[in-house]
């Protein structure tokens, strides 16, 4: 038994380029250019934007609210004041024998007798003249339409032009008397305003102030925060010119795990970099020898020249194809996105080997729903030397089985063939290895499948046939969700 390709009419990779090569620069262009990646703004300008933005609405809202309570709290302060001299007019007020009102004793703040002192009195009833304090001199306060104000009732008033008053006012039935007297008191709102207008001030100041320092430590903290991608940056700045291989900074919790996928990156990178050069290396080495022997004949016009080139170029095809098999695994097992669903690959491969071995029955087993992280072009390369072989060297009856296991698809290829004795079975992987030299082949299908399934942190192993007598091939591969 030998390991060969897989099947001519299975899938191969594509050769074509997409696009076409530029041409050489010239002058200032032939050098590199770096490409300057298209950018959405500063994080730190929008990081300090959406803290300032935060800042001044909730600091503009507290001090809607705190001014709204304090204002509320001092003009309640003010009435209570108002309050308190209208149940006192009202607690000495008496009537007269003639049914006028008068107070059996006086009230005691003086500014009711000092004219236009801005605090002010006024007792009025139906049928009879405004009493009031010589406060107001020669003016009265009005009095409105009765609404039964049983309780003290308050409002602003801005009857006087010079003054702006906070009027109080109560209805009261004094003993001895049938007449419902209107109890007012009048105080201006100079004092009242300019309170509320040094607490507005104190506030304004006081929540700016606080506003500027919010911003300033947002500012400092964002800077401070976003301190260790500047030091990231720093860091790739010192690989990119060749001061340094990783990133060995002590950083914060929130930065490290992006750190560590930049430095698992270059070490994938500087990995499959190696894995090029000593692929071009041995590829260079294994082309040399076949070099050498047809350089030598020609020059030495060897009669046998002809047969020399042919044997010559079959071992240079051979070894070319290997490499390139290695290569395109290589190259495309960085890829994170690398998926393949293994019925449809399956099916393909049994197409393409039904078209070339008719005689042979080919049955397949298993879930069709799963799939490996392997790219579809390896997956069937892989399936396709596998089964062809089991097709080429069996007695006619191939049984594929697929399962799932462990993080792991599990390929299990059997034949009815005459399999192959355990302490050959190591040496079958090794390049240009034929154990059937009755059949046509290179040797290489098997070495290609191992390393591609390495690659891929697959695994390979040849087995006993349990059921068929013959060879099992046990591939394993990365499942993928």
């Amino acid at each position: 038994m030998t390991g060969d390709h897989a099947p001519s009419d299975a899938p191969a990779p594509a050769a074509e380029a997409e696009g076409a090569a530029p041409g050489p620069a010239t002058g200032d262009d032939a050098g590199p250019r770096r490409r300057r990646n298209r950018t959405t703004g500063s994080l730190s300008r929008r990081m300090i934007g959406i803290a300032a933005g935060w800042i001044l609405i909730l600091l503009v809202g507290g001090g809607i609210a705190l001014d709204s309570v304090l204002a509320s709290a001092i003009t309640r302060n003010f009435d209570d004041g108002l309050e308190y001299v209208l149940t006192a007019m009202a607690a000495s007020a008496e009537i007269g024998p003639e049914g006028e009102v008068f107070f059996n004793r006086p009230l005691a703040d003086q500014r009711f007798l000092e004219p236009n002192s801005g605090l002010y009195w006024q007792i009025s009833g139906i049928g009879h003249d405004h009493w009031r304090s010589r406060s107001l001199w020669d003016r009265a306060l009005v009095v409105k339409p009765p609404h039964n104000d049983t309780e003290a009732h308050v409002y602003d008033s801005k009857e006087f032009p010079d003054q702006d008053l906070r009027v109080m006012e109560r209805d009261v039935r004094l003993p001895g008397s049938d007449i419902l007297w209107r109890f007012q008191v009048a105080a201006s709102r100079e004092t009242l305003d300019a309170q509320i207008g040094t607490l507005r001030r104190t506030m304004i100041r006081s929540f700016a102030l606080l506003g500027l320092g919010l911003i300033i430590l947002a500012a400092l903290q964002t800077l401070y925060g976003l301190w260790p991608l500047r030091k990231v940056r720093l860091a790739i700045a010192a690989m990119r010119a060749g001061q340094a291989q990783r990133i060995d900074e002590a950083l914060p919790n929130e930065v490290t795990p992006l750190v560590e996928e930049l430095n698992a990156l270059l070490e994938h990178n500087e990995k499959q970099a190696e894995e090029a050069r000593r692929h071009a290396g041995n590829l260079a080495h294994a082309l040399k020898t076949p070099l050498t022997v047809i350089m030598n004949a020609a020059t030495a016009q060897s009669p046998d020249l002809s047969d020399t080139v042919i044997r010559e170029a079959t071992t240079m095809r051979r070894q070319v194809d290997h490499h390139l098999a290695r290569a395109r695994a290589v190259g495309r097992r960085g890829s994170a996105h690398s998926r393949a669903e293994v019925w449809p690959s399956l099916q393909a491969v049994e197409r393409a080997v039904g078209r070339l071995y008719r005689h042979v029955r080919l049955d397949m087993t298993g879930p069709k729903t799963l799939a490996v992280h392997v790219e579809r072009q390896d997956l069937d390369e892989m399936l396709g030397n596998l089964i062809e072989n089991a097709a080429k060297y069996g007695g006619g009856s191939v049984f594929v089985t697929v399962g799932a296991e462990a993080g792991y698809v599990e390929f299990l290829i059997e034949d009815d063939g005459r399999g192959i004795p355990e302490e050959e079975r190591a040496r079958i992987f090794d390049r240009g290895v034929r154990l059937d030299t009755s059949k046509p082949g290179t040797g290489l299908g098997m070495a290609i499948v191992r390393d591609v399934a390495e690659i891929y942190e697959g695994t390979i192993s040849l087995e006993e046939s349990e059921d068929l007598g013959g060879l099992l091939v046990r591939l394993r591969l990365p499942a993928a969700v």
